[in-house]
């Protein structure tokens, strides 16, 4: 079978056959008359035809030389086409860009983003859903960025990039009389768990998180959705652990319900530690030139500088609690 030559080495033979000489090739590619002389044999081991009749001073291409010089210009004008032709797809006007969220950041930040991008010439497909349907559609191209919660992926040609992540927080009715300080145990008896089901990574993660403090919670309530889980705290049926996005998606329920940091319960003795959940953006490689530094542009603004300032003004609490960047 036969092997196409390197670009590389076909765009030395162009450029030595143009100028006539190996030392000025070499001084054009910026690169050692030894590169320039390796490369020519390199091209004549492959074709298997002297392309440099060295019996002439300075040497002269071959007929054979002179055809591969016509053929190859002509494969490398092409080539130069091929990656113009793909990358100006996503520049022409009126492609669609498929993007993918999980709920609470499609509701949240989402609206913002789509925003942000209709400054260019995009049209924005914006879906949402849970993680693993999301990974799933990434898997079959039906989208063309997927903004999830899941940290790690082994597809291959996947770029992943972590946008922010977000701190985990215990929201009571409102009514509810919390002690000055909580035992987590005794409050899961005062009050039952509301939780997400484990089928979603919230949910998955907070389990994680009950199992690393070795504490059982009976399973009642589950919910894959934010705003009936909210709503059943905010009547009173329950407490919850949630994020400030997922607090933000059903802020209609806001007026009811308390909101308080993690380390104000405790167990076995000590402040429940820390929990966050992180965002990532999946992207494929050389596809979507700068959408995606874009998209980390507008979602690290929409976090940082208007939703955190909102979430911390309506429930009290400090703006640099909420969200952590980089």
């Amino acid at each position: 079978m036969n092997t196409c030559p390197p670009l590389d080495l076909l765009q030395t033979w162009v450029t030595v056959v143009e100028l006539e000489s190996v030392s000025k090739a070499a001084i054009q590619l910026r690169v050692s008359q030894a590169a320039v002389s390796q490369h020519v044999r390199a091209l004549e081991e492959i074709i298997g035809v002297p392309l440099l009749d060295r019996s002439f001073r300075p040497a002269r291409p071959t007929p054979a030389g002179m055809r591969l010089y016509q053929d190859a210009g002509l494969l490398i004008e092409h080539a130069s086409q091929l990656i113009s032709n793909a990358r100006n797809v996503m520049r022409a006007k009126g492609t669609t860009v498929k993007i993918g969220c999980v709920d609470s950041f499609a509701a949240t930040i989402g609206p913002q983003l789509v925003k942000g991008l209709s400054n260019s010439s995009l049209k924005i497909t914006l879906w949402s859903g849970i993680t693993p349907v999301l990974d799933e559609q990434m898997n079959n191209r039906l989208l063309d960025i997927a903004i999830t919660t899941e940290g790690s992926t082994k597809r291959a040609g996947i770029s992943r990039q972590k946008l922010f992540s977000e701190s985990y927080f215990a929201v009571f009715p409102k009514d509810f009389p919390l002690q000055p300080v909580e035992n987590l145990i005794q409050l899961s008896h005062r009050l039952q768990f509301i939780r997400y089901s484990s089928r979603s990574v919230i949910g998955a993660q907070i389990q994680a998180y009950l199992d690393g403090l070795g504490v059982e919670i009976e399973r009642n309530f589950e919910f894959d959705a934010t705003d009936p889980l909210l709503s059943l705290v905010a009547a009173g049926l329950g407490w919850a652990m949630i994020t400030p996005l997922c607090l933000w998606q059903s802020r209609h329920h806001l007026e009811n319900v308390t909101v308080i940091p993690l380390n104000r319960i405790r167990s076995l003795g000590k402040p429940c530690p820390p929990l966050e959940r992180s965002f990532y953006m999946l992207w494929r490689k050389e596809e979507l030139q700068k959408i995606p530094s874009y998209v980390k542009e507008i979602v690290s603004e929409v976090a940082s500088r208007q939703i955190s300032k909102e979430i911390a003004g309506i429930l009290g609490i400090d703006e640099d609690s909420l969200f952590s960047f980089g």
